[in-house]
């Protein structure tokens, strides 16, 4: 039961498993979570890389550091724009779709697939709409296990293009993510694989998602006010909350920031329960939205939702539905204006910070967090741009227009 002083026990009715245990509670299906009792700040050994220079706040074997592929740290930059629009002191922009394969996943990935080696797994699967499947392929084949790839058949082209790259055996599933992911289950349990579905399936993986909040704390301050998180089914929301939280036990953070899950309209079960002011989150029946990433119905483990729930209520923050349209517009400003290209999934953060401006959520002092969580590179279509040709000076200036007569004089 005990690794490294951690202990694992469902989220829901509290039994107790060992380390090794990688799935849901096998009394209620709740999710089983990591847990850490409280103690003074420490981190690593000094310079290791990646996740592994917070070896000392995770269940992660210092040993292992050897398989880091540079994740985490990325880098914030500010947004007073942004800051201006939404009527408070500070926004952050939180670059994790800087990370090595292109996606926040690489930290929870890093994380699970060492946790495979250590207990002698037979290999990994993964279940994904493509950003997870990528980070589990490049780390599966860094520390050369088997490695098992279950996506839906509408994966985005790019996506898929990417993750076959590191040489998983892929599968592609008909229909939504949902099935994708109950066949990842069935195979982990017939073959002997560790799941690292970014669900909440693996505690070893959402443990490590602490480490937003540990950056931010480094890269921003003690003291941040609100997150927006681009959220499917929340482990990503539990991880940075529950990071915040460690940070505030040992004093490194001065609050709690107020959390905000952003998902899209047309797959929102987690706003959907917020906004009825339940405490069970239900499936969402169909699946309408256009942005991958983030179109989980939880069908199957409705209770990650629940969790999720429970996380932002806690926190004092909300869970919020933005349409596609607005998720688009928040792309195209975040490349246009800031200079930054992420996917529409991740951009869903800037779309909720958007959506709430000028109301009375945000103190006029607040600072703000939004992470983006998957590079733009990976949706970008397979066609070629129209770009107006010029074979001569000529012809360009005509394209110019009133930019040419201008020069630079």
């Amino acid at each position: 039961m005990d690794e490294q002083g951690w202990s694992f026990a469902c989220a829901a009715c509290g039994v107790t498993y060992d380390a090794s245990y990688t799935d849901y509670c096998a009394r209620c299906g709740s999710p089983v979570l990591a847990q850490r009792g409280v103690r003074a700040p420490d981190t690593g050994p000094a310079r290791l890389p990646g996740i592994w220079r917070w070896a000392g706040r995770l269940p992660l074997d210092p040993a292992q550091a050897w398989l880091s592929l540079g994740e985490s740290a990325t880098p914030v930059v500010a947004a007073p724009t942004l800051a201006k629009r939404a009527g408070v002191g500070q926004v952050w922009l939180k670059l994790d779709h800087l990370n090595p394969t292109g996606s926040f996943k690489d930290r929870a990935a890093a994380a699970g697939v060492a946790h495979a080696l250590r207990h002698d797994a037979g290999g990994v699967v993964c279940a994904s709409s493509g950003n997870a499947a990528a980070s589990v392929a490049a780390y599966a084949a860094r520390a050369g296990v088997p490695c098992v790839i279950v996506v839906p058949a509408d994966v985005p082209a790019n996506k898929l293009a990417s993750l076959l790259a590191y040489g998983p055996t892929p599968i592609a599933v008909p229909g939504d993510y949902s099935r994708s992911f109950a066949l990842a289950r069935e195979l982990a349990r017939t073959l002997g694989l560790t799941n690292l579905a970014t669900t909440y399936v693996n505690p070893h993986a959402v443990a490590a998602l602490r480490t937003v909040a540990f950056d931010l704390v480094e890269q921003v301050g003690p003291r941040v006010d609100w997150v927006h998180v681009p959220t499917a089914s929340g482990p990503l929301v539990h991880g940075m909350v529950q990071g915040f939280r460690d940070l505030c036990a040992t004093g490194e953070a001065t609050r709690l920031p107020r959390t905000v899950a952003v998902q899209p309209e047309g797959c929102a079960p987690i706003a959907a329960a917020f906004d009825a002011g339940v405490e069970w989150v239900t499936a969402w029946p169909q699946v309408t939205t256009a942005v991958s990433g983030i179109n989980d119905p939880l069908e199957g483990y409705e209770g990650d939702g629940t969790l999720t729930l429970r996380e932002l209520h806690a926190s004092g923050g909300r869970a919020l539905a933005v349409s596609d349209a607005d998720i688009l517009a928040a792309q195209e400003l975040l490349a246009a204006e800031l200079g930054v290209f992420v996917e529409p999934a991740a951009a869903s953060s800037v779309a909720g910070l958007l959506t709430l401006a000028g109301g009375s959520v945000y103190g006029p002092d607040d600072t703000v967090v939004c992470l983006l969580t998957g590079h733009g590179l990976k949706t970008v279509g397979s066609e070629p741009a129209r770009v107006p040709v010029a074979a001569d000076l000529g012809a360009a200036m005509r394209v110019l227009g009133p930019l040419g007569p201008k020069g630079r004089g």
